[in-house]
């Protein structure tokens, strides 16, 4: 039997094992660089819908003219893309010949040394350290000399990076992934589901129209003061917390416990709708901000410019009105207001006066059952995924510390 070579790790600076070049941008923003443009230019903005990491088509794109303009470097396939400015961590692979934005900086692999793959796992498994160095006072950002001496753990045997070894890391980690992202197009899938559940059951028929106002007025938050803001407590639901259906908590922002009774009418209750007033449109899925609130999400109190309908449940029910602001009727409506304004924002007189398709209770109340029993089919996909994410963790923190063995 032949001998397996012995692997050793040895941790080695990324500015030996790649070639590292900063992202760039025109100095001077012109039509020709970009109007009829076909070179794909990513920015920090679109990471996060990758197939595996890899891009291979950018919503802007450049001139050939444009990038010569300012020497625009045109990274090769397999260049990994990282957010060097707040948000920063995010990685990318180049699916095809692309740049970037000056907020990033790219790595091009010296190929008999490091995995493009296994860069981005790592680079991945490190977002929060890359946070963390972060300097500057008006936004953070890592420096090219900063990250060159990054030091990055490698396998190696006969003295040189085995780079099967990389790869058979990389696949690990790619099963892996794809067993978490399952839970998530499950769970996309049971959305859809009620979507058109939705659609068959209230937007083929017409029915009675009535203002919002008048069976769910919107009430605005209230106006806390910074100053009052402590480092833990009760959590204040902010514009930048409501997206689509969910309230992200990277953003903290904390209240003293007191104010829970103290503010009691602001109070939220599990089954609240809350609604982003500002910038309340998300363009990329043409979705209105709005929220349900979970028990998990509990305590959190309303702040100013997001708002939260007081139901009228003997007139609508919470999972009607959830279902319907999801609707393209009730985003185009919305939007209505929002394009007058130069600052996208929304009124609560202006939310109220918009007027809904109102069907029987019992109707409404048949809907509410189907809700309920998918969001039971969701909670147990929820518990699976759990698991799989949890494995995909570990499997990123054993990964680099040669600990997945053969």
């Amino acid at each position: 039997m032949k001998q397996q070579n012995k692997i050793e790790w040895k941790e080695v600076e990324l500015g030996e094992v790649s070639q590292i070049v900063s992202g760039s941008t025109p100095s001077t923003i012109k039509s020709e660089y970009w109007e009829g443009g076909i070179i794909n230019w990513i920015t920090p903005a679109e990471i996060g819908n990758g197939n595996n990491g890899y891009y291979y088509e950018t919503r802007k794109k450049i001139t050939k003219k444009g990038l010569e303009s300012a020497s625009i470097n045109l990274f090769p396939k397999g260049t990994v893309m990282l957010t060097s400015r707040a948000p920063i961590g995010k990685v990318a692979i180049a699916g095809t010949e692309m740049c970037s934005n000056q907020e990033f900086k790219n790595f091009i692999c010296k190929k008999d040394q490091l995995v493009s793959e296994y860069l981005y796992y790592w680079l991945r498994s490190k977002e929060n350290y890359l946070n963390s160095i972060g300097r500057g006072a008006t936004f953070k950002e890592i420096s090219k000399f900063i990250v060159s001496k990054l030091k990055i753990p490698i396998p190696f045997s006969n003295e040189k990076p085995d780079i099967k070894e990389q790869e058979r890391i990389v696949k690990i980690l790619e099963k892996a992934e794809k067993l978490k992202e399952r839970g998530k197009k499950t769970s996309n899938l049971f959305d859809e589901y009620l979507k058109s559940v939705f659609n068959e059951m209230f937007l083929k028929d017409s029915f009675d129209l009535v203002e919002i106002g008048k069976v769910a007025p919107l009430q605005g938050g209230f106006a806390f003061k910074s100053k009052d803001y402590t480092n833990d407590g009760i959590k204040l639901v902010k514009i930048t917390n409501v997206w689509n259906n969910i309230l992200i908590w990277e953003d903290k922002t904390f209240l003293p416990n007191k104010y829970l009774e103290k503010y009691r009418s602001f109070s939220l209750k599990a089954g609240d709708i809350v609604l982003s007033m500002t910038r309340p449109i998300i363009k990329s899925l043409g979705s209105v901000k709005i929220v349900q609130i979970r028990e998990h999400d509990l305590p959190c109190l309303l702040n100013q410019r997001v708002g939260r309908f007081l139901i009228d449940k003997n007139k609508v029910l919470a999972n009607y009105l959830l279902h319907y602001c999801y609707t393209s009727e009730f985003k185009r409506e919305v939007d209505k207001y929002c394009s007058t304004s130069l600052q996208p924002n929304i009124s609560s007189n202006q939310i109220n006066s918009i007027k809904i398709s109102l069907p029987p209770l019992p109707l409404q109340q048949k809907f509410a059952k189907i809700v309920e029993q998918v969001e039971k089919l969701k909670e147990n996909v929820k518990k699976v995924s759990k698991n799989s994410e949890k494995l995909f963790n570990s499997l990123m923190h054993k990964a680099f510390r040669g600990e997945l063995v053969r």
